[in-house]
């Protein structure tokens, strides 16, 4: 099957390379012409593990091209809509221009029988405004909302846990345009289909609020364990042994029990920021009510840190040398989009602390973002005479520091574990003064 795929950012680029592995001709389109040059040489805009040789693996068959012309996606039988929702500047709403733009380029080069497929994350509402925008043209609209995990996203392309439809329908059944449109996804994920991944078919609706509701489940869990942490550091309970013994109980789970900095990144904090502006335009607010204090648990995270740091260095930070460790809001990503770690670093700037950041891949856009903070390239070159070193983004080798090597480059040996990651008796037992959140 020829696919076009509207959108080469993080998740386009992602599907453009997978649905080539998997057989189809594919076409990505963007309007960035930098970033598709260097996707024409399978090179990786961004720092996504497993993608540039996907990359490479894709284009020496062929059937994988890029252009900035949206004139080269005609002739596809599915077009997936992957670009960008950010938060609107100064509002909670999600920006649809950029969905907006695509489509309205797309609409001239589309045929009777062709699909377009909605991969963006958008506000319910907007897939049935679409689809009423194709009535007339012959082509047909299903919502197929992506569940990817940044470092993860190859794996979690080509063997999804679940798929979902959201087709054009009446009366609780699909439409015929809405069984075509099925038939042809079936057949685009026809090999992880093969696998026995699960597929949920729904309609409109239904499929827009999968996405937004997973991430804000997700959301509420963090924000959950973090608010235990401020409990615990009023009682002197330990939230980390609070979260394991929780999480035994089946209906609860330890996976995303772990508190610290909190979520960030470009999909958690906006999704529920516009899941709530959403919910306000559809005159339920109080339903989501309990989401602003799952933001403002989120936000309140990142000021406990700096207040910690300035507990350990006596009661203030200002003119005190401060080591960050990381600058990407999760590790195996360079993204650096609503980042805890680059937060706090900046708080810390602010407040009169010389910081020093490093991290693995994040360097580079750190940088370009907040440009008045200073970089390394390692964790001993930024903890050099560091009066306090901060672990933000648990890469694995910052999960595999030596307290002693660390103990060599630093003025004093005072460490904040801002992910709950590392082994507090063993670095006690190297003379650190050890602090984490949630934790006596």
């Amino acid at each position: 099957m020829r696919i076009s795929v509207i959108g080469c950012g993080y998740l386009g680029a992602v599907h453009a390379a997978a649905m080539a592995s998997l057989g189809h001709e594919v076409v990505g389109i963007d309007v960035d012409e930098a970033k598709v040059e260097a996707l024409r040489s399978a090179k990786a805009p961004f720092f996504e593990p497993g993608l540039p040789e996907l990359l490479s693996s894709a284009s020496a068959t062929g059937r994988l091209s890029f252009s900035t012309d949206m004139a080269d996606a005609a002739g596809a039988t599915v077009h997936f809509l992957c670009v960008g929702t950010p938060q609107k500047r100064g509002e909670f709403r999600a920006d649809l221009a950029y969905v907006e733009a695509a489509f309205t380029a797309l609409l001239p080069h589309l045929r009777p029988g062709d699909v377009v497929a909605g991969k963006s994350t958008v506000p319910v509402g907007t897939a049935e405004d679409l689809a009423e925008r194709l009535a007339g043209t012959g082509a047909s609209l299903v919502w197929n909302p992506e569940f990817l995990r940044e470092g993860f996203a190859v794996q979690d392309t080509l063997h999804p846990d679940r798929l979902v439809y959201g087709l054009e329908s009446a009366d609780g059944e699909p439409t015929v345009d809405g069984a075509r449109a099925r038939a042809l996804l079936d057949e685009v994920y026809a090999e992880p289909l093969s696998e026995g991944i699960p597929l949920v078919v729904t309609d409109y609706a239904t499929a827009q609020l999968v996405k937004v509701a997973a991430n804000s489940f997700l959301a509420t869990k963090i924000s959950f364990i973090n608010a235990m942490a401020e409990l615990c550091e009023a009682t002197g309970a330990d939230v980390t042994r609070l979260a394991d013994a929780i999480g035994y109980d089946a209906r609860i789970g330890r996976r995303f029990l772990n508190a610290g900095l909190g979520f960030g990144g470009g999909c958690l904090p906006k999704d529920i920021r516009a899941f709530m502006a959403r919910a306000g335009e559809l005159g339920v607010s109080d339903a989501l009510g309990f989401l602003k204090e799952v933001d403002s648990v989120n936000m309140r995270r990142r000021v406990r840190v700096v207040d910690l740091a300035r507990e350990v260095c006596d009661g203030s930070i200002v003119g005190r040398r401060v080591a960050v460790l990381g600058a990407a809001f999760k590790p195996n990503s360079d993204d650096v989009r609503d980042s805890p770690a680059l937060s706090v670093a900046a708080q810390m700037q602010l407040q009169g602390a010389h910081v020093t950041v490093t991290d693995p891949e994040a360097v580079a856009n750190a940088a370009a973002k907040w440009p008045d903070l200073r970089f390394a390239a390692s964790p001993l070159e930024a903890a050099r005479d560091a009066d306090v070193v901060l672990l933000a983004t648990e890469w694995d080798e910052y999960r595999a520091l030596d307290p002693d090597a660390l103990a060599g480059v630093v003025a004093h040996k005072r460490i904040l574990d801002g992910r709950n990651v590392l082994d507090p008796v063993r670095w006690r037992a190297a003379g650190w003064t050890y602090r984490a959140l949630g934790r006596p």
